[in-house]
């Protein structure tokens, strides 16, 4: 009986835990959804106004990464249930064994009672006793063979009813693969029609490579921009500090931006992550790479650019042909909001968590997107952006 018992609490606790995996499952699923979905909106926009370009490259490499995670995601719900599916045939098995013998005992416990008692009423083989002790001891007999045959009734009962239960799981788990399978099929079809339309649009940038080197040029001498009026503010704050020391406040703020590494929220509201910080292998030219002083963030417009924690704008300056920048201090920290256009504050002022600090500009271009360029500094030292702001 305890052999009974112990598989079929295994079993619930594993249909438990595998519930809260499926569960899992379902809500990353459901988030990779949403994210697709927002890029739709923003690949849309290309599709009217015809528009190349190597960030419309980058989000569509977005949407293909997120399409293959959800195709993974299917297949390891798919998995999941086959094994359910393989423990429920199993635990069905071992439970109707159980069930066949538990029926064989209680018919012979009824056949052996029927012996003992030589068939005679259950009040009159008492009655029929020598004396007292005989007829109590009788009683007594009878009693035990009552309750045993109620617990066996209750026992084959609930067998009964979770082999039925478990034959019903089977059933449903059997429909949500192919269900599954089904839909994984049809987001590989998807996968095979975007990665065509990607290499299609990746042929058709290759023609435009000196255009594309340009844009790398300008980019570079952007970046070089900015790190020159970081390296110029470390310097003139360096001279300040041997008169003015950093406050106490400010350097409560830098210990508390450094608490908060992985939990900052972005600097915009929504949007999706189209260039990496460090070097990164260009999309299109081959043998090429860039070195990414942040990371840039495309969003559909209009967007406003928020401060991603509590600070002091230290630095607000214009980069040409790239619009605004503005830094901001967290003690010793810096965060950098750069391609900005109505710039909302102005140097010296104290920051809130998520203050609105200007627009990201729309760029027409890259058919009315706005792209954010974030960077992250631990005074002249760059730091990977995407590993202090929370994973989306």
């Amino acid at each position: 009986m305890r052999r009974i018992f112990t598989g079929v609490l295994f079993f619930t606790f594993f249909l438990a835990i595998d519930g809260q995996s499926r569960a899992e499952l379902e809500a990353l699923r459901k988030k990779n959804l949403e994210d697709m979905e927002y890029v739709d909106k923003l690949i849309k926009s290309t599709a009217t106004e015809k528009k190349e370009n190597v960030n419309e490259l980058r989000v569509i490499g977005k949407k293909l990464s997120l399409r293959e995670k959800i195709i993974n995601e299917y297949g390891e719900e798919i998995s999941l249930l086959e094994y359910r599916i393989s423990l429920n045939r199993t635990a069905c098995e071992l439970m109707e064994g159980d069930l066949e013998r538990l029926r064989n005992e209680y018919e012979r416990s009824v056949l052996n009672a029927y012996k003992a008692t030589k068939g005679t009423p259950a009040v009159a083989f008492i009655l029929s006793s020598k004396d007292f002790n005989q007829g109590y001891k009788r009683l007594k007999y009878i009693q035990q063979i009552t309750r045993y045959r109620r617990n066996e009734a209750e026992i084959i009962g609930q067998i009964y009813n979770e082999v039925h239960n478990t034959r019903e799981r089977l059933e449903n788990d059997m429909k949500s693969i192919f269900d599954l399978k089904k839909k994984e099929e049809r987001q590989k079809e998807i996968l095979k029609e975007e990665q065509g339309k990607k290499e299609k649009l990746i042929t058709n940038l290759s023609k435009k490579e000196k255009q594309l080197k340009q844009e790398l040029e300008e980019k570079k001498r952007i970046s070089k921009q900015i790190e020159n009026e970081i390296a110029r503010l470390i310097e003139e704050e360096r001279k300040k500090s041997t008169v003015t020391p950093l406050n106490s406040e400010m350097r409560l703020i830098g210990d508390s931006f450094g608490e908060n590494k992985g939990r900052l929220p972005w600097p915009v509201e929504k949007g999706i992550i189209t260039s990496h910080f460090g070097l990164q292998k260009h999309p299109v030219l081959k043998n090429v790479t860039e070195d990414n002083i942040g990371i840039e963030i495309t969003s559909n417009s209009p967007t406003k650019a928020k401060t991603v924690y509590k600070g002091q704008v230290v630095r607000i300056f214009a980069i040409s042909g790239a619009n605004m920048a503005v830094i901001v201090r967290h003690g010793k920290y810096l965060t950098v909001y750069q391609n900005l256009v109505n710039v909302k504050v102005k140097a010296g002022e104290n920051l809130a968590n998520g203050q609105e600090i200007g627009d990201v500009f729309i760029e027409s271009g890259e058919d009315n997107k706005s792209v954010l360029k974030f960077m992250v500094y631990e005074e002249k030292v760059k730091l990977n952006p995407e590993l202090w702001i929370v994973k989306k």
